[in-house]
């Protein structure tokens, strides 16, 4: 399977920090890959990164996006390329409604007007999918939202954006187990109707994994993927722990 996205010896940090020290990592079309590990391993950096977030500064390494040099693009042209983020603790945006931000989105991705009736009868579909009143879509973006409903219009934007390459950063954080079971069966219905997207996601709640196919997982601690292995590592995580794969790399 062709390799949509490919990390090479990247190293990146913010100020004089290092944070990512040579990150090697690769993902092809159309698989869900997860990334483990524990606070301050750098996960949320290297999402922050591959957005091409400002803060964050990469001074060695190479990032490949189907073939195409990534971090020659700004942040909205990889955006348009078809990069997306989760964000772990969305902003709210007063001033901008929900419905109005993903049509904008949607316009500025596909560089297309995007007729209103259809528009907004996926928009509604999808917010039926993932539990959500209707009222939301005239709201302003994430004021007032719980955090829920901030993660669910999270997955809704995925699944109105259909892009590329799905970046999840912790999407299920700070969800109770029926918002996880939501917000699993979102990302589930993304894979399905969009089977050449790919997926990466960090987590800590395994059971937002529990409606996905995963292919590979990747274990990063102090800046480095230290362990990957397919399922089973997850399972090896939640029994032992990370310590045991730093002291069998040891």
């Amino acid at each position: 399977m062709a390799e949509l996205l490919t990390i090479k010896n990247l190293r990146a940090g913010v100020e004089d920090k290092e944070i990512l020290k040579g990150i090697d990592l690769s993902l092809g079309r159309g698989e869900v890959h997860v990334l483990l590990g524990p606070n301050g391993s750098g996960k949320s950096t290297l999402m922050n990164v591959l957005l091409g977030h400002p803060k964050y500064q990469v001074t060695e390494g190479a990032i490949e996006f189907e073939g195409e040099d990534l971090l020659e693009k700004a942040a909205y042209e990889r955006a348009r390329a078809g990069l997306f983020l989760s964000f772990q603790s969305p902003e709210e945006i007063p001033g901008i409604t929900l419905e109005n931000m993903i049509r904008t989105a949607k316009q500025a991705v596909t560089g297309e007007k995007v007729k209103l009736l259809p528009f907004r009868k996926a928009l509604k579909a999808a917010m039926e999918e993932l539990q959500m009143s209707p009222e939301y879509a005239q709201r302003y973006l994430n004021v007032g939202f719980s955090g829920g409903e901030k993660k669910r219009a999270e997955i809704l934007q995925l699944l109105m954006l259909s892009p590329k390459l799905a970046l999840l950063d912790e999407t299920d954080s700070g969800l109770d187990v029926d918002a996880v079971q939501v917000v699993s069966a979102g990302v589930a219905r993304f894979q399905q109707e969009n089977p050449d997207s790919s997926v990466l996601i960090i987590t800590h709640n395994t059971r937002i994994l529990e409606k996905l196919k995963v292919d590979k997982v990747h274990v990063l601690m102090e800046g480095k993927v230290i362990e990957e292995g397919g399922p089973e590592l997850i399972a090896s995580v939640n029994d032992h722990g990370f310590t045991h794969l730093l002291d069998a790399e040891g």
